[in-house]
């Protein structure tokens, strides 16, 4: 689309977050570079929604990529179908996306591939005069307050209207198990928050993992223990604190891909020395 993108992402055990984190930096970074141009790149945080796989796939597949023709950007499905900057060319064969698991949703729709792209173009088929459906749009809402609680305090804007919202799609039993996880990682949160934690006090953690000082963390350099205490500390401020890249870049007189690089090398950190910020 000319000013966003829709992924559809099958979750693990990374979490959604690292992955655009990592997606979203490593694009601009690339994008910067092409054309000469330095700052931001992307206006508003990335918006999402979760969803049941065996509830919601197909429809949302479909919604997804439906959309250029919704908006005008091709003419037709027959044009959609060789559309290069959309996922569903990719699902009828006439382009290769070695990151897009095409099997996978095809399945879905036939035991064979030429089957499942049979019925999986029925399917789109049968989807175009749906139009614009609100239950399959999410908003950051609840990303941006920092949790579910939150939402309660400051869920209305000027006139009382709704700002946005963050979706979950599924039956009652898998929306009872996000919220309940939801809720778990604001109570961390906000323990920590209670125990006066921020990033001087996360490198006090840090300087005590690697028995450095403070200062020496928070310095310029390229020795391996003060890269690995650094990255400690990035990955400790962004998964605990939940710190922007950008905020941590500006503080740390770093950019903001280089953060991103050191929260992937002190997750990694954590895990082999069995250190965490607080018991």
């Amino acid at each position: 689309m000319p000013n966003h993108a829709h992924f559809l992402f099958r979750s693990g055990a990374v979490g959604i977050s690292t992955l655009m984190r990592k997606l979203l930096t490593g694009y601009a970074v690339t994008f910067n570079k092409r054309h000469k141009r330095h700052g931001q790149l992307f206006q508003n945080r990335y918006k999402s929604i979760i969803c049941q796989e065996d509830v919601y796939l197909t429809e949302l597949v479909r919604y997804i990529h439906l959309n250029p023709v919704r908006g005008r950007i091709v003419s037709s499905l027959e044009e959609l179908n060789t559309y290069p900057y959309c996922g569903h060319s990719a699902m009828m064969g006439k382009k290769r996306q070695p990151w897009q698991d095409t099997e996978y949703v095809l399945k879905y729709f036939g035991k064979t591939l030429r089957e499942g792209r049979k019925w999986y173009f029925s399917y789109v088929e049968a989807g175009v005069d749906q139009g614009r459906r609100k239950d399959l749009v999410g908003g950051g809402l609840i990303r941006s307050y920092g949790g579910w609680a939150e939402v309660k305090k400051k869920r209305f804007g000027e006139g009382g209207r709704i700002k946005g919202d963050e979706r979950v799609l599924g039956e009652s039993d898998f929306v009872t198990e996000v919220l309940a996880k939801a809720n778990e990682n604001l109570d961390r949160r906000y323990e920590l928050k209670s125990l006066g934690y921020d990033l001087e006090r996360v490198a006090e953690r840090v300087s005590e993992v690697y028995n450095l000082d403070v200062k020496y963390i928070l310095s310029k350099g390229r020795q391996r223990n003060l890269v690995e205490a650094r990255s400690l500390l990035c990955y400790w401020a962004v998964q605990e604190l939940e710190m922007s890249l950008t905020e941590l870049a500006r503080t740390l007189q770093m950019t903001p891909s280089a953060i991103s690089y050191a929260v992937g090398r002190g997750e990694k950190l954590a895990k082999d020395r069995k250190v965490h910020l607080i018991g």
